[in-house]
């Protein structure tokens, strides 16, 4: 059985020691779906929507969420972020709207948790603009497409 890093020799939970890494280049673009009623899309890309314009609320709460993930995910590394970027795609024909985030540093570790917080957030704030019109939407497919940097190198998802 492989060693589990965040366990100490006695089983107890701890932040893995990063001190000893190498600083590289990282980066990590992860992706999640909201699925919305056709009017609400509507809505949404006309600027109707009451509590202001959806696309650059979520988009500014996923690059603060990217900077917060050590806050709220337990013995993640706060890190010093060079880079996030969110971006949003619509498929009118599905009623769906992609959010793609990138997270980039300098640093001794990854930023897949970060990436991922920054969709997961910009994704749930666009629930939160959207709720008072659409009950039904679903939040969806949040995943990791693509890392690099670090001991194991790049992943991409097929």
């Amino acid at each position: 059985m492989a060693k589990l890093t965040h366990l100490d020799e006695q089983g107890r939970i701890k932040m893995v020691d990063i001190t000893e890494k190498k600083i590289t280049s990282r980066m990590a673009v992860a992706e999640a779906t909201v699925s919305v009623k056709p009017s609400t899309l509507d809505k949404i890309l006309e600027k109707k929507i009451a509590k202001g314009e959806v696309f650059t609320t979520a988009k500014i709460a996923g690059i603060m969420a990217a900077k917060q993930t050590s806050s709220l995910i337990p013995l993640c590394h706060p890190l010093l972020i060079s880079k996030v970027d969110i971006d949003f795609s619509i498929n009118s024909k599905e009623s769906k709207i992609l959010i793609r985030g990138e997270v980039v540093l300098e640093g001794k570790t990854g930023v897949e948790m970060e990436a991922l917080t920054s969709v997961s957030v910009a994704a749930l704030t666009i629930y939160d603009m959207c709720k008072a019109v659409d009950k039904e939407m679903v939040i969806s497919d949040i995943k990791l497409l693509r890392k690099k940097g670090g001991k194991s190198g790049e992943y991409i998802r097929e």
